[in-house]
């Protein structure tokens, strides 16, 4: 028999990430159960956000589960997808997987609060809070598609480039049908506001994806 090379020092500490992540999904599936079959088909049906987007939006414990279940997938995403583009090293990578995990959390956060401290300014809190859920939620579904590559990315296809793409596409995908849906649903207001719609996207949504890409990249 021929000895077979395991990264087992790799393996084991992603294998926890991936069972860890799962395990809030499982919760949350456990607790509310109808809420989580709602979710499951969102790209499809847009029920879960017109169910659930008027009553405890943001602060309930389902979608706290998914955005925790989302955060740890994309930083692992993001750490096994800069390995893989940019050839950089991962010698360190428990603490590099935590640091991305941290970035991430702290970059959502501050996103949030900033959003809401200026729907509180202009007294448009309840359309911001409006907007904030649905795009997280969006985002939240994402977390599938990171779950599924950062599976295959780990016990399969270790440096496909192909899946990486792939993943991206599909999350951005399901992130349009959010903006889409938005958007729609929003029409009125945001026509009547289009200069501070456009002010919006720029400082809060496209300027932080374009510093965190060039961060990366470095």
């Amino acid at each position: 028999m021929e000895p077979t090379l395991r990264l087992i020092d790799t393996a084991d500490w992603i294998t926890l990430v991936l069972l860890t992540s799962i395990f809030f999904v499982v919760i949350g599936k456990s607790f509310f159960y109808n809420r989580f079959i709602n979710f499951i088909i969102l790209p499809f049906n847009n029920k879960y956000v017109i169910m659930y987007n008027k009553k405890d939006r943001l602060i309930n414990w389902f979608h706290i589960f998914l955005t925790l279940f989302q955060l740890f997938n994309f930083a692992l995403f993001i750490y096994l997808a800069r390995r893989i583009l940019f050839q950089l090293d991962n010698s360190a990578y428990p603490f590099i997987y935590v640091l991305i995990l941290g970035m991430l959390a702290l970059f959502l956060l501050v996103k949030v609060v900033l959003q809401l401290f200026n729907a509180f300014i202009f007294n448009i809190t309840s359309t911001i809070s409006e907007l904030i859920f649905k795009k997280l939620t969006y985002l939240n579904y994402s977390g599938i598609v990171m779950f599924l590559a950062n599976v295959i990315l780990t016990y399969a296809l270790n440096d496909s480039k192909t899946v990486i793409y792939i993943s991206i596409t599909l999350v951005l995908i399901i992130n349009l049908i959010g903006w889409v849906t938005v958007i729609r649903n929003h029409q009125f207001y945001i026509t009547s506001n289009i200069f501070y719609f456009i002010l919006y996207l720029c400082a809060l949504e496209i300027a932080p994806f374009v510093i965190i890409g060039s961060y990366f990249k470095d």
